[in-house]
């Protein structure tokens, strides 16, 4: 148990110096490239990155059904069986590698019909899109024993590496286009940089684990020792697919049924947005790990005290998240790279909101990953023809809104009603009105906070907040009482909140002084 808290910390702590030298680089390094690569240049890598995700759907999950066989041996300190399992992995990501690679190639024919008009020309978009694909199937072949390091609660290893490779790349990057403006070496950077980091990750894995083994054959042949594995493959694809369609295809939409300028755009909103995510999954990937090994001591009372402490911290950290978005992200868009990027309120609030479904399911979505509750597979498909049906209705006469509504529609049934009744009907064998009662009063005040941010927003920042300095300024003025306030509430209120101070009564000292302060 110590052990586990202990990693679980240190991921975080890990996550959390690289979230913010990957924020700040992110951030500058958006303004050099659109103002020296162009807006179209960064559109065109968006789309071409959104195809790499549709392609990487082949993987069909196996990593995450592979992940829940390595914790009962991890635990158990069983090298044999750990070897089995990773041989099967390697096996498998080898044939998805190609899988990959071929389908990449095909639709790669298709790039006259898509990109035949751009300015920046074919020649370049393919050398882009070969690049990606490269680095891609090399993540398959070579970088399959991350999945190994991530069970086993090192996350904050493959952090500190990749990284670290990313943060120096964007460095040489930013370099690269401030000072020679050219496409060309800012893709073939990227190959290289990818490259490296495979090398050095692996040779860390070898000292890390120099028991491994991998024998490719033995890999193909332990495939029939663990059906289950296949099982939890085929039940987890769709999963791949709905993630893909409601994540990882916005800039494909925009570009298909707005343009692919319009990319560029929505790719500013969606920095601030995946950063700001990135910060809340620190959290998760810190604990997810730890919730496996939870469940496999089964111990009831622990586990559920464990769900909703992590409820509370959860919501917490929305707050965090939610309200700054619904105060500044339109005048942070026009402070950041001009006010001729900005996107209309709506789709800014539309954002918001869909942002929030997705991030108030996440403890859920933790619990059911744990437990390989993977067989409603019949809601992955409800919910991906919902929103494909929504966003084909809407989005050719209402673009982006058109797109987002389709989202927000199959979240709103799926992620709010759906996986909570499935995971405490299938997963902890109780009533779901034991998650309701609580949940009601999570939601409830965080409505409050959200019409209160929304009243802020239109007294304060319509008007007053235009520069860095202004937004800095209102920015403390506004947002330290209020989250000080969401704090006490959720103390005040739910039992989860109170667990959760109890392991660290520091913080909630710090808060009252602050609120009382302030």
């Amino acid at each position: 148990m110590g052990e586990r808290v202990h990693r679980s910390i240190l991921n975080i702590k890990v996550g959390m110096v690289f979230y913010m030298l990957s924020l700040i680089l992110a951030f500058f390094s958006r303004k050099i490239f659109l103002d020296c690569l162009g807006a179209e240049f960064i559109g065109l890598t968006g789309m071409l990155m959104n195809i790499m995700s549709f392609l990487s759907v082949a993987e069909l999950g196996i990593g995450t059904s592979i992940i829940y066989f390595l914790y009962k041996p991890l635990q158990e300190d069983n090298h044999q069986k750990i070897n089995e399992v990773m041989s099967m992995l390697a096996y498998l990501y080898r044939c998805i590698g190609f899988i990959i690679g071929t389908c990449g190639f095909i639709v790669s024919l298709f790039f006259p019909w898509w990109f035949g008009n751009l300015t920046t020309g074919l020649p370049l978009v393919y050398f882009a899109f070969y690049s990606f694909l490269a680095s891609s199937i090399s993540g398959y072949i070579f970088n399959y024993k991350q999945l190994l390091v991530n069970a086993n609660q090192k996350q904050y290893l493959t952090q500190s590496y990749f990284q670290t490779i990313g943060i120096v790349q964007s460095i040489v990057q930013i370099l690269l286009a401030y000072y020679y403006r050219n496409l060309w070496l800012w893709v073939v950077t990227g190959l290289v940089f990818t490259i490296v980091g495979i090398m050095v990750f692996n040779i860390r894995i070898r000292q890390l684990y120099p028991w491994l083994n991998i024998n490719l054959s033995n890999g193909r042949k332990n495939l029939k020792q663990y059906p289950e594995v296949l099982k939890k493959t085929r039940q987890i694809f769709i999963l791949r697919i709905k993630d893909f369609i409601l994540n990882r295809s916005d800039e494909l939409l925009v570009g298909a049924f707005v343009s692919v300028t319009k990319v560029a755009f929505y790719g500013n909103y969606y920095i601030i947005i995946s950063k700001l995510v990135f910060l809340v999954n620190i959290l998760e990937n810190g604990l997810s790990a730890g919730v496996g090994n939870l469940l496999a001591e089964n111990n009831e009372r622990n586990t559920m005290k464990v769900f909703w402490e992590m409820t509370a911290t959860r919501f917490f950290i929305m707050g965090m998240v939610i309200f700054p978005l619904i105060l500044f992200i339109q005048p942070l868009i026009a402070c950041w790279v001009g006010p001729e990027y900005k996107l209309s309120s709506l789709i800014a609030y539309l954002l918001v909101f869909n942002l929030f479904l997705k991030l108030q399911y996440s403890t859920v979505y933790i619990f059911i990953g744990a437990s390989g509750l993977y067989g409603d597979v019949w809601a992955s498909w409800a919910e991906l023809i919902i929103n494909l049906a929504v966003t084909l209705a809407l989005a050719p006469f209402f673009g982006i809104v058109g797109i987002l509504l389709g989202k927000i529609i199959s979240l709103s049934i799926f992620n709010v009603f759906w996986k909570p009744y499935y995971l405490f009907s299938e997963g902890f064998h109780k009533s779901v009105w034991l998650f309701w009662r609580p949940m009601m009063v999570y939601y409830g005040i965080f409505g409050l906070f959200t019409i209160l941010a929304i009243v802020l927003k239109t007294l304060f920042v319509d008007n007053h907040v235009n520069s860095w300095s202004s937004l800095i300024i209102y920015g403390l003025i506004l947002l330290l009482p209020m989250l000080s306030f969401y704090f006490l509430s959720l103390f005040t209120c739910t039992q989860g909140m109170k667990y959760f101070v109890a392991r660290k009564p520091s913080i909630y000292n710090t808060i009252c002084k602050l609120t009382f302060q302030s």
